[in-house]
């Protein structure tokens, strides 16, 4: 297949971020045995060690400028343009991130390109990138597949922040719900088909497309770059890993430290919790006041960090989709205790595969059952490693992705859009 892959998010290295992690080991996997194209935006970070990297990768990468952020700047006429930028926003149905992000000669390449007939199929690595395809690509050219692989819904991620009370802006965001639906609606039709990571977010989005063709493709892992740690540290160390900019990631440290880590100690005073990820946060950074807790910010190895670990916490109480997190801390042999939106996805119960807890007494109890038992910690090592090599590797989930782009699914794992 002639492949046009549009992220506007620079999917390389694959270790910064989930939407990169997704997009580059898919994209790198279809690689070998098809033609992909990336169009793409560099962003301040992107070094040309980066690009060469990925050029090496693919066949042809195209990057085009990112335009600034309109955030950025406070200066009155930058203030008047965002708020004329917000009116748009309602105007058209479409997020003002989506908005600013976009590139009119990335549009342009690519509407040139798609005329010329030169690609078979052009995909959406992430909902965010919807806003270059055409609504009449399929009546116009009929052969052209068009997927939008859509990470996670974006009406869902905002509805369950203000659920639980997460969301930094909720007035904004209950404002922002209406136009949400609308948005999801409108792009979610002009598909050929729609691919996410968990049939709940499968679900948010049946509602706005009943009629295109949806499909449950989950994360995976590189096993390679997290394998199984060869002894149990023991002690009483506690890990949490992400992106420490991310509004989950900051109330579910927020969460932990807050309600769970006092009365742990009281308990256990040698418990420590090391919260790891690049770029932290204020709120985070503020943390690291707390007895017990360290803020380490970027690390070299997140394999090293889990691996010294005796038990990976995953506390998340927003956010949909397999959460690369947890998979690889499952990967790593790392006992997990995570909650459901931590766990959300994967089939951990029965046999045992990691601990559930959601309220800071079942968290308590849940540690204190892994403490406490060396043979605890060696089964959920072992078995969750096993689940983890057998259905979440990211060539599995390659081999699903091309299925969809060639129109022919056959694996079981596909899940059909139902109401």
């Amino acid at each position: 297949m002639r492949i046009l892959a549009i992220s506007s998010t620079f999917p390389y290295p694959p270790s910064k971020g989930g939407t990169e992690i997704r997009t580059y080991n898919l994209l790198a996997r279809l690689a070998q045995r098809h033609a992909v194209t990336i169009a793409t935006q560099r962003h301040p970070s992107v070094t040309d060690d980066h690009l060469a990297a990925l050029r090496a990768t693919v066949q042809e990468v195209m990057v085009f400028p990112l335009p600034p952020d309109p955030a950025a700047s406070r200066s009155p006429r930058q203030l008047a343009r965002k708020v004329k930028r917000f009116g748009q926003s309602w105007l058209r149905g479409t997020p003002p991130n989506v908005l600013h992000r976009f590139s009119r000669p990335m549009q342009a390449w690519i509407d040139q390109q798609i005329a010329a007939d030169r690609f078979d199929v052009v995909t959406c690595e992430h909902s965010v990138n919807e806003i270059y395809v055409r609504p009449d690509w399929q009546r116009r050219y009929p052969k052209l597949r068009s997927i939008v692989d859509v990470h996670s819904s974006v009406y869902g991620w905002a509805k369950g922040h203000l659920d639980l009370g997460a969301s930094p802006h909720p007035t904004r965001d209950w404002l922002y719900l209406p136009l949400l639906a609308r948005y999801e609606r409108r792009y979610a039709n002009k598909f050929s088909a729609i691919v996410t990571t968990t049939p709940d977010d499968r679900d948010y989005m049946a509602q706005f497309a009943p009629q295109v063709p949806g499909f449950v493709i989950p994360n995976g892992v590189d096993l390679a770059l997290f394998p199984l740690r060869d002894r149990d540290p023991g002690g009483y160390e506690l890990v949490f890993v992400g992106a420490m900019d991310a509004t989950h990631n900051i109330d579910a440290v927020k969460f932990f430290v807050n309600a769970v880590l006092p009365p742990l100690r009281s308990t256990y005073p040698a418990a420590t919790f090391r919260i790891v990820g690049a770029r932290p946060s204020a709120e985070v950074l503020a943390l690291g006041d707390r007895p017990g807790v360290v803020v380490t910010g970027p690390v070299d190895s997140m394999a090293a960090e889990l691996h010294r670990a005796s038990v990976c916490v995953v506390p998340l109480r927003t956010g949909l989709g397999i959460k690369n997190k947890t998979l690889e801390a499952m990967a790593a042999g790392v006992p997990v205790v995570g909650s459901d939106r931590g766990l959300e996805g994967l089939t951990i119960d029965r046999p045992p595969l990691a601990l559930r807890a959601n309220q800071p007494a079942e968290y308590i109890a849940a540690i204190g059952r892994l403490w406490e038992s060396t043979e605890l910690r060696a089964q959920l090592s072992q078995a969750a490693r096993a689940y983890v090599e057998r259905d979440f590797s990211w060539d599995q989930a390659a081999q699903h992705y091309e299925a969809v782009l060639q129109s022919s699914p056959q694996q079981p794992a596909f899940t059909s859009f139902s109401l």
